[in-house]
């Protein structure tokens, strides 16, 4: 049985006169990916797949590196779009990421609406699970997506209630049925 494995960039360096895509990982966050690289989880990736932000890219190079893979950039694997309010102090944000996951159908202040953004990350996952070699896969991307990918793999109506607890976690599937095999995982301890 083959894996998917859907892996959420750890922490990064929040910089709020940078665009958030162009955000990347802190010393911790690469730290914890080093660590997660070397796991037995990681072992049988036979490819590594990632968006084109920042952070998602260094993630995907730190696995790349240790497993002697080529990663490959998704465009579309990105995080909903939050261009319209661009960065958000936390208390604002985590108000913000509440009503987008209890308003999917609607936008939140001009926020990508979450049912796009579910149907973009399962599009682009599909694309990137029939470009790869036969064995186990791995997404590397960001939370909000990621839930929502999961939501509709268990068939779950998207709820905030799926979303990672925190960043630098996985959760995976089976490549072949779909079926989710794992909910998330901290890629190491934080």
């Amino acid at each position: 049985m083959a894996s998917v494995l859907v892996v959420t960039h750890p922490e990064v360096n929040i910089d709020p006169a940078t665009p958030v895509p162009q955000w990347g990982l802190s010393e911790v966050g690469a730290d914890r990916m080093q660590t997660f690289a070397g796991s037995p989880a990681v072992a049988k990736l036979a490819a590594i797949w990632s968006s084109a932000e920042t952070k998602a890219v260094e993630a995907a190079g730190i696995l790349s590196a240790t497993l002697s893979l080529s990663a490959r950039v998704e465009p579309d694997l990105h995080e909903n779009d939050r261009s319209a309010t661009g960065y958000l102090v936390e208390a604002e944000f985590q108000k913000m990421a509440d009503a987008f996951f209890a308003n999917p159908e609607q936008s939140v202040r001009g926020w990508e609406r979450a049912v796009d953004a579910q149907a973009r990350m399962a599009a682009a996952v599909d694309r990137c699970l029939a470009a790869s070699s036969p064995g186990d896969v791995a997404i590397v991307g960001h939370g909000g997506v990621s839930a929502l990918l999961l939501c509709k793999l268990l068939g779950e109506p998207i709820a905030r209630a799926f979303d990672q607890p925190f960043a630098g976690c996985y959760w995976t599937f089976d490549r072949e049925t779909r079926e989710v095999t794992a909910r998330w995982k901290p890629i190491a301890p934080r």
